[in-house]
């Protein structure tokens, strides 16, 4: 660490970050200087259990060694190409994810977020190449209570309205439903309906598990209708809940995951939507991407933690 970062007193941090940085966080005053498995060290060298384990990004514990190795050897090699190049880990890697996950491809992005927008223009995509819904017609069923990421379309179709003031207008094309609620479902669903969008447990609500078998059901329900189930377990998902996904408590197999945040076990953002052949075909070159999605340094990390999901 810089000697100059090591004199500066915490409530000098404090203050630095109060004066340059922007206010969209309202942290605890617990300037973390380091942290190892479960625990972090602040400044002064008090240690805390760390209990938020940053959203479920930390499944693996902080700072593990085999993920830490795994992304020095790679740094050392090469750490980013852009997808205007292939590199000898992306292949790995997307095989790996795609069998683990009893699917057929992988499109790898770096936040949860992208990796919701991704799904949720590929299932509007495979609504109208493959459903025939007509142009911009097609729409999406979500939850009331959601949480699916901070973009403008995203927050667009949250039922809370601190993520919402200030930033409209908004995307088009959702409806919303209570959560759990399989009647309201089925007649929600029109000629239009793409897919359903939905957390396996809504974690940001206050961790709000649905009835026994709504999982199933839906899924069930989604197949009958034709119209695409989209799992988004970014913080359900790698073996938070007991199985490697929550869907797999009711053993369901949504049409579509959304992972991220444990994905890279905290070392660095790595995304996916993991699906079928027949729903990730619809896009075609230059039609979605991004310049570190597939990066060498991700998609080496990211196998060690799922490595250590399966151990």
């Amino acid at each position: 660490m810089d000697p100059l970062r090591q004199e500066t007193p915490s409530h000098d941090l404090i203050a630095l970050e109060d004066r340059w940085g922007a206010h969209n966080y309202w942290p605890l005053d617990i300037v973390v200087e380091k942290a190892s498995g479960a625990w972090v060290y602040d400044t002064a060298g008090h240690r805390y259990l760390d209990c938020l384990s940053s959203y479920s990004a930390l499944n693996q514990g902080h700072c593990h060694p085999r993920i830490l190795q795994a992304l020095l050897d790679q740094a050392k090699r090469v750490t980013l190409t852009s997808r205007a190049f292939r590199n000898d880990q992306l292949p790995l890697f997307c095989k790996e994810l795609a069998e683990l996950c009893k699917m057929e491809k992988v499109l790898p992005m770096n936040t949860g977020a992208e990796a919701v927008e991704t799904a949720i223009k590929a299932a509007r995509r495979w609504g109208y190449s493959k459903k025939g819904i007509a142009e911009n017609r097609a729409e999406i069923i979500v939850c009331h209570n959601n949480f699916h990421g901070r973009t403008t379309t995203i927050v667009g179709f949250s039922s809370e309205a601190a993520y919402r003031a200030g930033f409209g207008p908004f995307t088009p094309g959702f409806i919303s439903i209570p959560f759990g609620d399989l009647r309201a479902l089925e007649a929600a669903i029109t000629p239009n309906t793409c897919a359903f969008l939905f957390e396996p447990i809504q974690c940001e609500a206050g961790i709000l598990i649905p009835p026994a078998g709504f999982l199933r059901d839906a899924v069930a329900l989604c197949k009958k209708k034709n119209i695409l189930s989209l799992a988004d377990e970014v913080q359900t998902g790698l073996g938070r809940t007991g199985t490697l996904f929550a869907c797999w408590q009711e053993n369901t197999q949504p049409d579509v995951f959304i992972l991220g945040k444990a994905l890279s076990g905290g070392f660095y953002p790595v995304s996916a939507m993991v699906s079928r052949s027949e729903i990730l075909d619809v896009f075609d070159p230059g039609s979605h991407g991004s310049t570190y999605g597939g990066n060498p340094m991700a998609c080496a990390v990211a196998p060690y933690a799922l490595l250590l999901m399966r151990i």
